[in-house]
């Protein structure tokens, strides 16, 4: 109408409005469609008029959570034949409306504003992606901290469980990161902070102790409520995600060592970090300071080595240097490792080993710290009780296997814990290892034990000592007790 009181011809003004010049003159005229009223009666006949209100509606009363597909199939075995799988469509439906208008409340999500410096979030995760460390498969935890404020993130891999060791490293390794800690920390119901089995929020006393040593306050969500902890929920997929594409992009999964890993994880972590570089300023300036130094992330045990210079530390068996055996050791129990005290003095340091799926008890065993005290007893490497544990990979144990069949079992055990003693002395593990295998594959037989030390231990040339003849005056000197006189016959 506007285009044609600009003087505009009927079928232009139609045109621009995207309507026809019949429509057009209609409108000029005052002549318009009606819009036809709400209808209130049915095209077709309701499949579910007979059963919805007698049936299906109580059932949805009492429980809610029942879906239009478990309804039908309801329907199937209670009227067979009478509703097809076409009426599945228009049943979900019916459900979906009556949830809305007749059904329980929901529960409501309140999107929390925190402000900087405030709140600090920890969780665990299992990585989407397998990981493995030189081929064999790598089974950890990601422990994940982050900001409520900012965003800011700091990731680190966890070995074992959620454990206080695991929980207090990651922390303590994130602020000090971060620079200063909030006043609030935040997790779930893990069990190495809080004492779940209390009816009211318990903590534990480490975990207390760790809290007040970095002046934070210790909060958790409510049990099965995870969307209360969404800061950091949502921080695991989105990191993740991420992680799996750069993985992607690198090409394999596959790394040579954990500290390799790690940096990975620490350049994917970093390039997230890039988004909230602003914030996190505002962050760093309300957090408080740091403490001058960090506080325990380890359990203490208190073991005494056995006389076999082993000890067992949660259900694991370790070997220890033989130098120990027989004192009292203070083991820092750490995710990642063992840490060995006498008095205050760290004597050696372990990685831990955990148990795997089904097992109860297990071994770590480093042939280095007993093969000294092996090599003057090598007949007791035959029924040594931790004897497969102690050789240190499968090239030896197939070596053990070619040697036992070839020599008399006494040369075959001292031969096999000759090359031990060999491979430590010599650091050659690997090279000693596939040198020997690949001369047993090529049907050689296997090298003399003496000639192998004579090789490595090689020829060396015996000094020559000039001999000088004493006065026998001098002895006679000697036993009659005049020392000095001896002493100065003797010189002369």
């Amino acid at each position: 109408m506007s285009t044609r009181k600009s003087g505009k011809s009927q079928e232009t003004a139609a045109a621009k409005a995207a309507i026809s010049e019949r429509s057009g003159r209609r409108i000029e005229k005052g002549e318009r469609q009606s819009i036809p009223g709400e209808r209130h009666w049915r095209t077709r006949e309701d499949p579910l008029d007979a059963i919805w209100e007698k049936e299906l509606v109580p059932l949805l009363e009492k429980e809610s959570q029942l879906t239009g597909l478990t309804l039908w199939e309801y329907l199937d075995d209670e009227h067979a034949g009478k509703f097809p799988y076409s009426v599945l469509r228009t049943l979900q439906r019916r459900v979906k409306l009556w949830k809305a208008t007749q059904g329980p409340d929901k529960v409501v999500i309140f999107r929390q504003s925190v402000p900087p410096g405030q709140q600090g979030l920890s969780d665990f995760s299992h990585p989407n992606t397998e990981i493995t460390l030189q081929g064999e498969v790598f089974t950890h935890l990601l422990y994940q901290f982050r900001f409520a404020y900012s965003g800011w993130r700091y990731v680190q891999i966890i070995l074992g469980g959620e454990s206080y060791s695991a929980l207090a490293d990651g922390l303590q390794s994130a602020l000090t990161l971060a620079g200063g800690s909030p006043i609030e920390h935040r997790t779930d119901s893990l069990s190495a902070a809080f004492i779940n089995r209390a009816e009211e929020e318990k903590l534990t006393k480490a975990y207390d102790a760790l809290c007040d040593h970095y002046s934070l306050r210790a909060t958790r969500n409510n049990r099965g409520v995870s969307h209360e902890n969404g800061a950091i929920e949502c921080a695991h997929g989105s990191f993740k995600r991420r992680l799996d594409q750069a993985l992607k992009l690198r090409g394999s999964c596959d790394f040579a060592a954990i500290n390799d890993y790690q940096a990975f994880l620490d350049k994917v972590t970093e390039r997230l970090n890039k988004r909230c570089q602003s914030r996190f300023k505002d962050e760093q300036l309300a957090l408080q300071a740091l403490p001058g130094e960090r506080f325990m992330d380890y359990s203490e045990l208190s073991l005494k080595v056995t006389r076999s210079s082993t000890l067992e530390v949660k259900r694991i068996v370790y070997t220890v240097p033989s130098r120990m055996i027989g004192e009292n050791v203070r083991v820092h129990v750490y995710h990642d490792r063992l840490a060995f005290f006498i008095g205050q003095t760290l004597t050696s340091t372990l990685p831990r080993v955990y148990l795997k799926a089904g097992q109860e008890r297990g071994k770590c065993i480093d042939y280095r710290h007993i093969i000294h005290s092996l090599s003057a007893k090598p007949q007791a490497f035959r029924f040594l009780q931790f004897r497969d544990e102690l050789l240190p990979t499968e090239t030896y144990r197939k070596l053990w296997l070619h040697c036992d069949q070839q020599l008399q079992p006494r040369d075959a055990c001292k031969w096999i814990v000759g090359v031990l003693r060999i491979a430590m002395d010599h650091d050659c593990e690997e090279r000693l290892g596939n040198e020997l295998l690949a001369s047993v594959n090529n049907n050689r037989p296997l090298p003399p034990l003496k000639a192998l030390q004579e090789r490595y231990l090689g020829k060396q040339p015996v000094p020559t000592i000039p001999a000088r003849q004493h006065d026998l005056a001098a002895y006679d000197h000697l036993l009659q007790g005049n020392w000095h006189l001896a002493e100065v016959v003797g010189h002369a």
